[in-house]
């Protein structure tokens, strides 16, 4: 049975057919589950809500779901959205912090990490030793 969903997942993933690969997964997937393939299904669904640009419907699972967060932060910042990364920081999200200031480094904006850091949370030390860095990779 394993085998029977992971290959229609993988068969859509390929073609990037996103809706029947998400479809498929999505019975399948379940987070934090004692079984680590539905764990593992669940990682996978949310890196296909991503590939499939559902920024939308990642959003909403990123409200309770960490998997999600992380996953969404991480496209945000492939994709260079510096104002997706800088609302999700303002609104708590320390990783989304993190990655603002990666993003604004890697465009050659140091003053402006130290910025967003002072701005957004300037007690969180990690984030200003990030912006402070001459490499926060």
């Amino acid at each position: 049975m394993v085998e029977d969903w992971a290959d229609v997942v993988t068969a859509a993933e390929s073609r990037g057919d996103w809706d029947s690969a998400i479809s498929a997964i999505t019975p399948i997937a379940e987070c934090y589950s004692s079984d680590y393939v539905r764990h593992d299904a669940h990682l996978w669904h949310m890196d296909l809500l991503a590939k499939a640009r559902r920024l939308d419907e990642l959003a909403e699972w990123a409200e309770t779901d960490r998997h999600a967060r992380r996953r969404l932060d991480r496209l945000l910042l492939e994709e260079g959205y510096e104002k997706g990364l800088r609302h999700r920081a303002q609104h708590g999200d320390k990783y989304a912090l993190y990655l603002l200031v990666r993003l604004l480094h890697r465009r050659g904006e140091q003053t402006a990490a130290v910025q967003a850091v002072a701005d957004i949370d300037q007690t969180n030390a990690y984030a200003v030793k990030l912006a402070r860095s001459t490499d926060p990779s």
